[in-house]
């Protein structure tokens, strides 16, 4: 077992489990093994947006034009996971031009963070019927205005049937989230903890996140949390990381919370 390094902020940790304590209200911890560590974020994979993707650098649309459907690609039936040519295909259908040009990801750029595709639940009146359409809800936060949005695309149509907006609501995090905490951290003065432990562990710096396995889980304020700055956390997307060296041990960074909407990084006070 590797000895536990004390004298810095983010103590590394030798187990696979750590226990939760202070003034944050944690939404579905658990932090997972080893193998596992990587892994977080949508059933769809990584925060990869292929629908902002698709719309950057094309230009304005020109008046009047309709741009032609995607294409179908590889389809499931009833009740099928959904196959990554739909899943394309949701997400650029979902992603309309105005909100791909007012919306905002995780890092700034242009367009919503995409965060999962999941296939939808049937109708009640559908329940029994071996033919009714498949449909996808897709997910985005937008950091614009700190909006989830929520889309329910009918895969048979090619057509969005239901779209919904909510505020202070905060779904588990995508590995391009995680990894944009990791990297705002290490670029903070509060990160100095962290970096001492990963050189302890390993012999190397770290100045990137792709040097750590990261698992992380939304922070939600209570009254009377200090600091201050973290008063928004839950209106705001924040994160409490669970960073762990690549075949090696988790660093506990506990008591750094990333507010991503503010791109700011605290500590939380003790006592």
């Amino acid at each position: 077992m590797r000895e536990i390094v004390r004298r810095h902020l983010g103590k590394v940790v030798a187990g696979t489990a750590i226990a939760v304590a202070g003034t944050a209200v944690m939404v579905g911890i658990t932090l997972p093994g080893t193998a596992g560590a990587n892994e977080s974020g949508g059933s769809s994979g990584d925060g990869t947006q292929a629908a902002q993707q698709s719309g950057r650098g094309t230009g304005a649309a020109r008046p009047g034009v309709v741009e032609r459907a995607p294409a179908e690609g590889g389809k499931g039936t009833g009740r099928d996971p959904l196959t990554g040519d739909e899943i394309q295909r949701v997400e650029k259908i979902a992603v309309n031009r105005q909100l791909l040009n007012t919306g905002e990801d995780v890092d700034g750029s242009r367009g919503p963070q995409r965060l999962s595709v999941d296939l939808a639940d049937p109708e009640a009146d559908e329940l029994d019927d071996p033919n009714a359409p498949r449909r996808a809800d897709v997910t985005f936060y937008d950091y614009k205005n700190d909006t989830l949005v929520t889309k329910t695309v009918n895969l048979d149509t090619g057509k969005v049937e239901q779209t919904g907006t909510q505020h202070g609501v905060q779904p588990p995090l995508s590995r391009a989230e995680n990894a944009e905490a990791a990297k705002l951290l290490i670029a903070d003065p509060l990160g100095a903890g962290l970096k001492a432990d990963y050189k302890d562990a390993t012999g190397k710096e770290l100045t990137s996140p792709d040097q750590l396995l990261l698992n992380g889980a939304v922070y939600r304020a209570t009254p009377g949390a200090r600091p201050a700055v973290l008063d928004k956390c839950g209106e705001h997307r924040c994160v409490r990381l669970f960073p762990k060296v690549k075949n090696g041990p988790w660093i506990d960074a506990r008591s750094l919370i990333v507010d991503l909407s503010a791109r700011k990084v605290a500590k939380l006070d003790r006592g």
